[in-house]
C-alpha cells in the first residue's frame, strides 16, 4: 500500500478500560449507550481524519453484529457499522480494533488455552485461538465498511509469564509445531530457544492475520500499535516490515528511530501522544521538526455516563490526557 499524502490525524475514545470487570478491562455492556452520531460529532470537532474505534474490545465482546464473538449486551443497533457510515460521509477513515494478546471472554471460556484473564497478554497463539481471531477479523471486514483495523498487544504472553515454572499443554504442542522438535521440558529449555519460540509464534500469528485480512479486502489497512517495539518478540519480525501502519505507543518518540530503520518502505509511521497521562507530552512532540511527517494518534478512557472523554478531573492521569487532547485539537486543526 502506497503512503498516503495526507498526514494521519487519529484518535480513539477507548472502550477497553473501566471499573466493574474482573481485571480492570471494562465489563461487557459498559459504554453501550454510546451514540455513533455524538461520537462522530466529537471526533469531527477534534479535527481527526481517522477514527479508531472497536471491532472487539479487550473484554472479548464485539461492537458490531458478530456471530463469532459475543456482542456487547444491551447494544442497540450496530455501533461500528453506524459510525463508519457516518464517518465516511465526512470523508474520515474508520479503523476497528482487536487486542491480540488479551481477551477476557476467550480466557474464561477456554481456560486450557489461556493463563487466566489478567489485563496483560495472557493468550498463547495456538492454532485454535488464531482460528477464532481470524474468523472475527474476516467477519468485521465483511459485515462493516471499516477501512482497516488496529492490532494491539501482539505478544505471545507477557514478559513475566515467560519466566513461569510451567507450560500449558497447548504450548508444548505449539513448540513442536513451531520448532519442529519435542518440547524438552522447562528446565532443559535454553533461554534463546524460548525467545525464538515466542518470535516464531508472533510471526505465525501475523501471517494468519495478514492473509485473512488481505484475502477479504486487499486494500484494507492493518495498523500495529506497539508499546514495546524493541521487545525481542517483535523487534526483527516480518510484522514490522510488512504492516501498513506502525505506531509507537510508548511516550518516548526516540523509539521511532529504531522502528523506522526496520519497517518497509510503504509503512506509515505514527506516534501516540495521548493516553498515558503525564507520561505523554504532546506539546513537546508536535513542535519537534524531526516528527513533522509522522502521523499523530491519541486515546482516552471515556466518562462512564457520557461515553466521551472528560474535559477535567481530579484524577491526574485523566487531567493530563485532557490537556494533551486540547494540544492535539490545535495541532489537528492547524495541519
Amino acid at each position: 500500500m502506497a503512503k498516503s499524502r495526507e498526514r494521519i490525524k487519529a484518535f480513539s475514545i477507548d472502550f477497553n478500560w473501566g471499573e466493574g470487570g474482573p481485571n480492570e478491562f471494562a465489563p461487557p455492556g459498559m459504554y453501550v449507550q454510546a451514540s455513533p452520531r455524538e461520537h462522530l460529532r466529537w471526533y469531527r470537532d477534534l479535527g481527526v481524519n481517522t477514527i479508531q474505534t472497536f471491532c472487539v474490545s479487550c473484554c472479548g465482546y464485539a461492537w458490531f453484529g458478530s456471530d463469532v464473538a459475543p456482542v456487547q449486551p444491551g447494544m442497540k443497533g450496530d455501533f461500528l457499522k453506524e459510525i463508519t457510515e457516518l464517518a465516511h460521509k465526512e470523508s474520515m477513515r474508520v479503523m476497528g480494533y482487536f487486542c491480540v494478546g488479551a481477551n477476557t471472554y476467550w480466557g474464561q471460556t477456554n481456560p486450557e488455552l489461556s493463563y487466566g484473564i489478567p489485563n496483560k497478554p495472557h493468550i498463547p497463539f495456538t492454532t485454535g485461538y488464531l482460528d477464532y481471531l481470524c474468523a472475527a477479523i474476516e467477519e468485521a471486514l465483511t459485515k462493516t465498511d471499516i477501512n482497516g483495523f488496529m492490532i494491539d498487544w501482539v505478544f505471545n504472553l507477557d514478559y513475566d509469564l515467560n519466566a513461569r515454572s510451567c507450560w500449558l499443554d497447548c504450548e508444548k504442542k505449539m513448540f513442536e509445531e513451531l520448532m519442529d522438535e519435542t518440547f524438552p521440558g522447562k528446565e532443559a529449555l535454553d533461554t534463546n530457544e524460548e525467545m525464538e519460540f515466542h518470535s516464531r509464534a508472533v510471526d505465525r500469528c501475523w501471517a494468519r492475520i495478514h492473509k485473512t485480512a488481505k484475502s477479504v479486502r486487499p486494500n484494507c489497512i492493518i495498523w500495529l500499535s506497539c508499546h514495546a517495539p524493541d521487545n525481542s518478540q517483535v523487534a526483527d519480525s516480518k510484522m514490522l516490515r510488512e504492516v501498513d501502519w506502525l505506531m509507537n505507543e510508548h511516550p518516548d518518540p526516540l523509539k521511532l528511530d529504531n522502528m523506522c530503520k526496520i519497517t518497509g518502505t510503504r509503512t506509515q509511521i505514527i506516534q501516540c501522544l495521548c493516553g498515558w497521562g503525564a507520561e505523554h507530552d504532546a506539546g513537546k512532540v508536535v513542535k519537534d521538526f524531526r516528527y513533522r511527517d509522522v502521523g499523530i494518534f491519541g486515546f482516552a478512557m471515556p466518562d462512564k455516563e457520557t461515553t466521551l472523554p472528560p474535559t477535567r478531573s481530579d484524577d491526574s492521569k485523566i487531567a493530563a490526557n485532557a490537556r494533551n487532547i486540547e494540544i492535539l485539537r490545535q495541532a489537528f486543526q492547524e495541519l
